[in-house]
């Protein structure tokens, strides 16, 4: 029997909408969205509890009739379930956690909102069940939460910690299949960059490996893609003037096909991030055949897997070398080791299998529902 499914999504764009489209394309349930475009996250995050409201009563007064409620971590889900209809009280809401406002990186962490991370806080105590995109992501943000909590003048709710620990669950996104072409042996080594143009995934480093290996070698041609906003890191600019020998693709690629074909060509992913709750983009790219080279930190262990291969140690000095290793095994065989398959570590996040294990914690929360409602 499918579960009527209704899903808000204050934010729907990036990622946020293509998690919500795949789960949408796949899942065995009925999913009826509601969502608000892309923009202004913060303003978002102040109103989307009352617009959403207003909508759903809309929808309720015409008829429409749910069986479980879903959100993202961008709404305030205790300020819309005491706006919304009684109806909408008695179904159990699920609250995603693609980011947090706690742990999220800010240039100047004096000026962090508190507010947004209370939201965050309020959401997951009002929700039934709180998906997490990773283990590391909600270690991290139960950990920041318990700091935080320590630190208000009184009445901290320091029993939030671990009654949201209970009620947590990880339900990672999922990607969809991905092209891939044959590597032929020989050749520049392609290595490609897929991280957001920002100050957390800490481009200086990778830009700084990619001039200590231009003093070694010619031999590579790099892509730097990846989504850009207003402001855009200096950085960014000054290494395309240093780097333009060696540039097959700089900036944004809006056409998914032209993006998935770049991947497909690329040997190496690079990730130099200080802040990363999942990482879909190196996902997606180790899925087209990339090797990962990615700092061992954050989720990427947990994510990726712990293959010695796939990591540096955070220097340029050690990516360059391990970029040089690479392209001396491209020119005799494969930059990936000896009898590993590059999908082994990324079909656990196919849609299909994601969307069936969503699916089936749907499932157990509503028979749980059901079972206290009828108690």
């Amino acid at each position: 029997m499918k579960t009527r499914v209704l899903a808000l999504n204050p934010h729907h764009g990036g990622s946020h909408r293509a998690f919500l489209d795949g789960w949408m394309q796949h899942s065995r349930h009925e999913i009826h969205a509601l969502t608000l475009p892309a923009y202004r996250w913060k303003w978002r995050m102040r109103h989307a509890a009352v617009t959403l409201a207003d909508q759903v009563a809309q929808q309720i007064r015409d008829g429409v009739t749910w069986d479980l409620l879903f959100c993202t971590d961008m709404l305030n889900l205790a300020e819309f379930l005491g706006l919304a209809p009684q109806a909408l009280r008695d179904i159990p809401p699920i609250a995603y956690f693609h980011e947090n406002q706690l742990t999220y990186p800010v240039l100047n962490p004096d000026a962090r909102d508190l507010h947004f991370a209370f939201t965050n806080l309020t959401t997951a105590l009002a929700a039934a069940s709180v998906w997490f995109n990773s283990a590391y992501h909600r270690d991290e943000f139960l950990e920041a939460l318990d700091v935080w909590l320590r630190r208000l003048p009184d009445h901290a709710p320091r029993h939030a910690v671990q009654t949201i620990r209970v009620k947590s669950e990880i339900h990672p996104p999922g990607i969809q299949p991905m092209p891939t072409a044959s590597r032929v042996h020989g050749g520049p080594l392609r290595i490609v960059w897929v991280s957001r143009w920002e100050h957390d995934k800490d481009p200086e480093t990778f830009f700084e490996s990619l001039d200590h290996l231009a003093q070694r070698t010619s031999d590579f041609r790099v892509s730097v893609l990846g989504q850009r906003f207003d402001r855009v890191p200096e950085v960014f600019e000054q290494a395309r003037r240093r780097l333009q020998q060696h540039i097959d693709h700089w900036g944004y690629l809006a056409s998914r096909e032209d993006y998935l074909q770049v991947l497909a060509g690329a040997d190496i992913v690079v990730s130099t991030a200080k802040h990363e709750f999942f990482g879909i983009a190196v996902v997606e790219a180790v899925a087209a055949g990339c090797l990962p080279l990615v700092p061992r930190r954050l989720a990427y262990p947990e994510v990726l897997g712990d293959h010695p291969e796939f990591f540096h140690d955070g220097t340029a000095t050690t990516l360059a070398d391990r970029l040089l290793d690479l392209m001396r095994c491209k020119q005799t065989g494969t930059v990936w080791p000896e009898g590993f398959e590059p999908t082994a570590c990324t079909n656990r996040y196919a849609w299909p299998v994601v969307a069936a294990g969503m699916d089936d914690a749907i499932d157990r929360l509503c028979r749980t529902h059901g079972s206290q409602a009828h108690a």
